[in-house]
C-alpha cells in the first residue's frame, strides 16, 4: 500500500524543515528549540486533560483521557537522541496515545545531554518508575514506553529493573527505538538515502554528547548486545525507511528467542517516529491506534 499523498507532502517538508540544520555541529539550543516547536505544531489531542505536576522531582505532565481506566498508567519516555525531547515536543504524541488506549499516561523530562552524561538519563527513569510503585502501582498496573532515544531508555530501564529485582511492567511499548550505539545494523547503509530524518554520521554525535567514555556495546547503552530474558511482552513499532530498522528488528529476535511475546510491525515508507504527525496524515493515527489497541490488551 503506497503512502498517502498527504504522508508524501510530511516527507518532503520534513526533508525541507531539516535543510541546513547539521545536528554534529548545531547548537544545542537551537536542535532542542526546533524539536520543540515540531512538537507544537498541534495541541495535545482533545478530550485529554493535561496535568503539571513532578515525578520522582523530574518536571512531568499526566495526561487523562476523558474515558481512562483508573489504577492504569503509561509511563512514557520521550525521544531526542539523548539531548533533546520534553513535555512540549511530546505533549501531542502522549495525549493522542493516552486517548487511544484509554489509559493515564505520565510524561517525565529526564535530564539530558551532554549536560549530563549517562547514566543520568537512565537513572531518572529508574527513579520515574519507582516513583509509581511508591504511589501504589504494582508492576502489572504500569506499561513502559518510548520513541527513538526513549525506546532505549525504555529497554535499559527494562534490564536495570531486572537487575535490582524489581517488579516489572505489564508490557513496554517502543516506537523505532534507539538500540545501538554502534550503528552495527545492516539499515545504517541500506536505509541512509531514504531516511528523511537522519544518516549513520549523526549516531556518533549521540555518542560524544551521551556517553564518551562509555563501552557502546554496554547493553544499556546499546540493548540490542542484552541479555533479554525476563522482559515483559513488547511492542515494536519501526518504519521501513530508517537506518534504525535494524535496532527494531534484531531486538525483536532477541525477545523471541528467549520466548517473549512480542509483536513487531515495519511499516512500509514510513520514517523515523511518523507517528509524531498524528493529525496530519492518516498512517499515523493508524499506528497509534494500533498502539491503543495493544496497550488496551495488556491491560485487559
Amino acid at each position: 500500500m503506497s503512502l498517502s499523498r498527504r504522508a508524501k507532502f510530511i516527507r518532503w517538508i520534513t526533508r525541507r524543515y531539516l535543510e541546513g540544520v547539521d545536528v554534529t555541529t548545531a547548537p544545542v539550543p537551537e536542535m532542542r528549540k526546533r524539536l520543540d516547536q515540531l512538537g507544537r505544531m498541534a495541541g495535545p489531542a482533545r478530550h485529554v486533560k493535561v496535568r503539571k505536576d513532578e515525578l520522582a522531582g523530574l518536571p512531568a505532565e499526566w495526561y487523562r483521557p476523558t474515558r481512562a481506566v483508573d489504577g492504569k498508567v503509561l509511563l512514557y519516555l520521550h525521544g531526542g537522541a539523548y539531548v533533546m525531547g520534553s513535555c512540549d515536543s511530546h505533549r501531542k504524541l502522549v495525549t493522542h496515545i493516552a486517548r487511544a488506549a484509554r489509559v493515564e499516561a505520565v510524561l517525565p523530562e529526564y535530564r539530558l545531554a551532554p549536560e549530563h552524561k549517562f547514566p543520568a538519563a537512565l537513572d531518572d527513569c529508574i527513579a520515574a518508575y519507582r516513583a509509581l510503585l511508591d504511589k501504589g502501582f504494582s508492576g502489572d498496573d504500569i506499561i513502559i514506553g518510548g520513541d527513538s532515544a526513549g525506546g532505549g531508555l525504555t529497554a535499559a530501564t527494562l534490564l536495570q529493573l531486572r537487575h535490582q529485582g524489581l517488579p516489572m511492567p505489564r508490557a513496554a511499548v517502543m516506537l523505532s527505538p534507539f538500540l545501538d550505539m554502534s550503528a552495527s545494523g545492516e539499515s545504517a547503509t541500506t536505509r541512509a538515502e531514504v531516511d528523511p530524518w537522519f544518516d549513520p554520521g549523526q549516531i556518533k554525535f549521540v555518542v560524544d554528547y551521551y556517553c564518551p567514555d562509555e563501552d557502546i556495546r554496554n547493553p544499556l547503552l546499546s540493548p540490542v548486545f542484552a541479555n533479554v530474558a525476563g522482559l515483559p511482552p513488547t511492542l515494536i513499532h519501526v518504519g521501513d525507511d530508517e537506518i534504525l530498522l535494524s535496532d527494531a528488528t534484531r531486538f525483536a529476535k532477541k525477545l523471541e528467542d528467549a520466548g517473549i511475546d512480542v509483536e513487531l510491525e515495519v511499516f512500509l515508507e514510513l520514517w523515523h517516529v511518523f507517528q509524531l504527525f498524528v493529525g496530519k496524515m492518516p498512517e499515523s493515527r493508524a499506528g497509534i491506534r494500533k498502539i491503543g489497541d495493544y496497550i488496551k490488551r495488556q491491560f485487559s
